[in-house]
């Protein structure tokens, strides 16, 4: 079998008073997930432990996001989460405050017995 992905989907969070980098990552965790529903699973009778999820979050402080808690968002799958440089932080010297901006991308990979099953773009294939 050949491990192919199935979906990829992204989702932008944040939190905006408190600097909490784990809390925006889980937002875009959150945010990714509600663009996404896949029915595959229960159509084709697969199980969704099968399942792996990459998830990778890009924020300003890698080294301040959980990334146990940010796995624990996800409701299927095997979650593997990876955090990078990226997202945003806004600084309001007003408030004297930093809102933190956090990306997230979610793939989700099945194995696939390639012989079973085939991808074109011709429907009567």
């Amino acid at each position: 079998m050949t491990e192919r992905r199935i979906i990829l989907e992204m989702g932008t969070g944040n939190d905006l008073y408190g600097e909490d980098y784990t809390k925006a990552a889980c937002r875009a965790v959150q945010d990714a997930l509600h663009h996404s529903s896949l029915v595959l699973f229960k159509s084709l009778g697969i199980d969704h432990r099968a399942m792996r999820v990459q998830v990778t979050i890009g924020v300003q402080q890698p080294g301040r996001v959980d990334a146990n808690v940010v796995a624990a968002e996800l409701p299927r799958g095997q979650a593997e989460v990876k955090v990078v440089h990226g997202g945003l932080n806004v600084h309001d010297p007003d408030s004297a405050t930093t809102h933190v901006i956090a990306t997230a991308a979610i793939a989700a990979l099945l194995p696939i017995a390639t012989k079973e099953w085939r991808l074109c773009r011709d429907a009567n294939h």
